[in-house]
Parts: structure tokens; C-alpha cells; sequence
């Protein structure tokens, strides 16, 4: 039986039970859990490079249990804009968050909760926001206050019924804390009495109250701490849950708890930091694990599993890894987006490896296409549903995937890549399926074919630009 048979045998439901369908008849959708990390590099994970030294058992259970897609890209190579392709299903380029800490998520984009209201679903989004700030009032994060007003966009502005966010980074140990004149990369976790100052980055409720209690300690777990009883209250009543659970690890500064740098003493302060981070957050998607187990709902939850962007710094002097792949962070070359991609659904999705090109914009056509759900209008979503090809029915994307960031641009048609550094100024070529670390340019000697390529990127920009200006709305 195909990957996907019982899912689909499920979207035809409850009209239309058949003994063979896992699903009581008490249950009509499933729950769905969007996990992403930040800055997680493609080769940090041992289920990708398992030369890895970072401890992630759950982590690595998940892609063992699931789909690992080997060619999982993040729309782009910073944190804001792949998160807006997550809830839209369309390049940032189409609503105007271009980079991080730029612009925010416009109220007339369609998200992924609001098209799941009509099928009662509670929507709850916890850990880092980045799609907008969340005061208008004090000074916060990197934009929120006074200064920033005109990109006030909160979770509740765009169908979460629950949240608790903070606009951008944190310290991922003790995160309104840090050391006096600190590193920006990484420290180790203060004691109790160590003289600190506050970091300036706050977190905030569905209320846009600032939060005060239970703000010390590992900050995966902090937010966990939150995702959870939201769960458990939907549960309560009834309702299935989509729940966007988005980590503020590992990107710095890097803190960790003793107990979580033990394995790793031996390496320096960012290193060790580093790596203890990563552990530590695993750890926390070992226990939602555990708690769906427990709750006897996992077999009725799937969990999409990814990173926003490649790794940060410099190879070589950063502990983040991106293994063989070109660039990192901030770059289109596939170290800066290609990120590990995992998706698991308890005897729904069998264990496979996936080669085929996926993005993060694909996610939201995937769960409605999984639901059954019209999409509302005519507008141009990037991505698509994954579901054909994760059911067998397809074994191409048959869909380009385009890049716009800063002055890069980038093309995938399947297993070739357009690549420009220069705003189209200059070209480059390269057959990912042979040469996945892009090495050799083979530009010069298929000249008509990048010629064809790039007319259809350019058509796609111009189809970006029309959206920005409002012609989606």
C-alpha cells in the first residue's frame, strides 16, 4: 500500500468511512504540530550527517519513523521570510518581508489557521514570532516600540486563538538574561547570584501582556512549557489542534545548561553551547512525544519538522554544520537553504527517504489539500501539495522553486539550479543531483537552456512584484 493511501482513504472521510479507515468515526481531522529550529544546519543532525556529534535521539527517531526529504529547502536563507512562506504558502517577496527584521505579515495574507477555522480547529503558536512586533508601546527586541508601530503584527491578527512569542531572538538558557558586556555568540549559563542585565527582548501572551513567571532556565523547555497545556485544553474539549511550535535554538547566542554541555566538555564556550542547545531542545521534542503518546493522540497528529535557514558564521569557525553543501546563512547556495525536513504521522506515513525538491512554502497546500479545504481565491501560492508525491503518484515536484534574497536570485527545476549573486547580472549553473556541493558552473556550455530557465525566473519575479503591490488583494 502506497505512503499515503490511508491518509487519502482519511480526506475522503467522514461521509464516507470504510472498515479500513484507522480513524474512528469520533475523529475528523488531525492535529498538526509545525516544529521549526533556527539556524539548524543541514549536517547538524546525526539522521543527516552521521558524523554529527550533537546528541538528538528524538530527533533522529522522528526521521527514522517518518519521511526525511533529503532536498528540504527553507523559501529563504534568513528567519522572517521562511516563516511567512510557512503560514502562507507564497514567497515573502509577495508581501513584503524581504529579509529578517524586515517589513511584516500583512493581515490580508491568507494563513494556515484561518483556513482551518471552519473545521473548529484551535490554533496556538509559541516560541519565536518574527513576522511583525508586538508592541507598540516599550521598547522590545529589535522593532517593537514607538519606532516600530507600523509593523505591529501578532499572532492573533492572524487566526491563532493562543500564543506566547517573542518578537526575535533570545538566549536559548535564561533567556531574559545576560552577562555584563557579553559575547554575542555564546555563554556559558549564568549562576544564580552572577551579576547580569536584561537581554531586552521580552515575551509576550495572546493578551500582548508581557509574561513574568517561569522564564528561568532552558528556553525549548520554557516554550514547551506553554505549547503543552494548549494541547491539553483543545483535547478537552473535543476540538483537533494546529500548533505552531517554533524554537529559538541554536541561534545566538547559544546558551546551554550544564547538564546539557556534559557531553560536550570538552569543546569550548560556543561549541559546547552550541551543541548542549541543540540536545536540550531535542529533548523537549522527546517530551511532546512523549505527551501525544501519553494522551494516546499520536497516531492522530502529524508533525512537520524543519529549520528556517541554514547554519550561521563562518565555515570553519562555527560549530553549526552544513556538511558538504556550498554557503551557509544568508546565502542561496544550497548550504544556506537546504535544511533538514522531516514529517511523521503514526501508521499513516511509512518510513522512507525522499529525495524529491520540497520547500516550506509547500506546507500549507499540503494540509489543505490533506483536508480537503478550498483555497478561498485566485491568488498565486508558491508552493504545492506534497501529497501526490509522498502517495507515489508523482516522483517529480513538477513545479519550479524560485529564490529572491537580497541580491541573489535562484531557480530550481528539479535537479538543475539557476543561480545569480548579482541581481541577474551574472549566471550560474549547476546539476545538484551530480554535484550537490555546487563546484563546477556548468553555465558557459548550456547557455540556451540557463537562457530558457531564466525567462521563466524573471516571469516569476514579475509575478512576486505584482503581488507586493497589492494586486493579490
Amino acid at each position: 500500500m502506497h505512503q499515503l493511501t490511508k491518509l487519502i482513504l482519511f480526506v475522503v472521510i467522514t461521509s464516507c468511512m470504510t472498515a479500513s479507515n484507522l480513524y474512528s468515526e469520533t475523529i475528523s481531522s488531525p492535529n498538526i504540530i509545525l516544529i521549526m529550529c533556527d539556524d539548524l544546519g543541514y549536517g547538524d543532525l546525526q539522521c543527516y550527517n552521521p558524523k554529527s556529534i550533537i546528541q538528538t535521539p528524538h530527533i533522529n527517531q522522528m526521521a527514522k519513523e517518518g519521511i526525511r526529504f533529503t532536498r528540504f529547502y527553507s523559501a529563504a536563507p534568513v528567519c522572517s521570510p521562511t516563516r511567512g512562506s510557512c503560514l502562507t504558502g507564497r514567497h515573502p517577496y509577495r508581501y513584503g518581508v524581504y529579509f529578517a527584521n524586515s517589513g511584516h505579515l500583512p493581515t490580508n495574507e491568507i494563513t494556515i489557521p484561518e483556513l482551518l477555522k471552519p473545521l473548529r480547529y484551535q490554533s496556538g503558536h509559541f516560541g519565536k514570532w518574527h513576522l511583525g512586533t508586538l508592541t507598540k508601546t516599550v521598547k522590545d527586541a529589535n522593532r517593537g516600540g514607538p519606532n516600530g508601530a507600523k509593523h505591529f503584527s501578532t499572532p492573533s491578527m492572524h487566526g491563532f486563538d493562543d500564543s506566547f512569542v517573542t518578537e526575535s531572538k533570545v538566549p536559548t538558557f535564561d533567556p531574559l538574561r545576560s552577562p555584563i558586556k557579553a559575547s554575542k555568540n555564546a555563554w556559558n549559563a549564568l549562576i544564580k547570584d552572577e551579576p547580569s542585565e536584561f537581554y531586552g527582548t521580552r515575551f509576550w501572551n495572546h493578551q500582548l501582556q508581557q509574561v513574568q513567571d517561569n522564564l528561568d532556565g532552558d528556553t525549548s523547555r520554557i516554550v514547551m512549557d506553554r505549547a503543552i497545556p494548549f494541547m491539553e485544553q483543545a483535547i478537552s474539549v473535543g476540538q483537533p489542534f494546529f500548533a505552531t511550535i517554533w524554537f529559538h535554538a541554536p541561534h545566538l547566542p547559544v546558551v546551554a545548561s550544564p547538564k546539557h554541555t556534559k557531553a560536550y566538555k570538552e569543546y569550548g564556550t560556543y561549541d559546547k553551547n552550541y551543541f548542549g542547545c541543540i540536545t536540550a531542545m531535542d529533548e523537549q521534542v522527546g517530551r511532546l512525544r512523549q505527551f501525544l503518546n501519553e494522551m494516546q493522540i499520536e497516531k492522530d497528529t502529524m508533525i512537520w519538522f524543519c529549520s528556517d535557514n541554514g547554519p550561521e558564521g563562518d565555515a570553519g569557525k562555527a560549530p553549526g554544520s552544513a556538511i558538504h553543501l556550498r554557503g551557509r546563512k544568508r546565502s542561496l547556495y544550497e548550504g544556506g537553504v537546504r535544511v533538514p525536513g522531516i514529517l511523521v504521522w503514526p501508521e499513516h506515513l511509512e518510513s522512507t527517504s525522499m529525495p524529491t525538491p520540497c520547500v516550506t512554502s509547500d506546507i500549507l497546500p499540503s494540509i489543505i489539500d490533506l483536508l480537503d479545504i478550498s483555497y478561498p481565491d485566485s491568488r498565486d501560492l508558491d508552493g504545492i501539495s506534497l501529497l501526490p508525491i509522498i502517495n507515489g503518484e508523482k516522483t517529480q515536484r513538477d513545479s519550479p522553486i524560485g529564490f529572491q534574497s537580497s541580491k541573489q536570485l535562484a531557480w530550481h527545476e528539479e535537479n538543475l539550479k539557476l543561480y545569480s549573486p548579482d541581481q541577474g547580472k551574472t549566471w550560474e549553473l549547476y546539476d545538484l543531483e551530480k554535484d550537490p556541493s555546487e563546484s563546477t558552473n556548468i553555465a558557459i556550455k548550456n547557455q540556451q537552456l540557463v537562457s530558457k530557465m531564466k525567462t521563466r525566473l524573471m516571469n516569476w519575479i514579475k509575478s512576486c512584484q505584482a503581488s507586493d503591490q497589492g494586486q493579490d488583494y
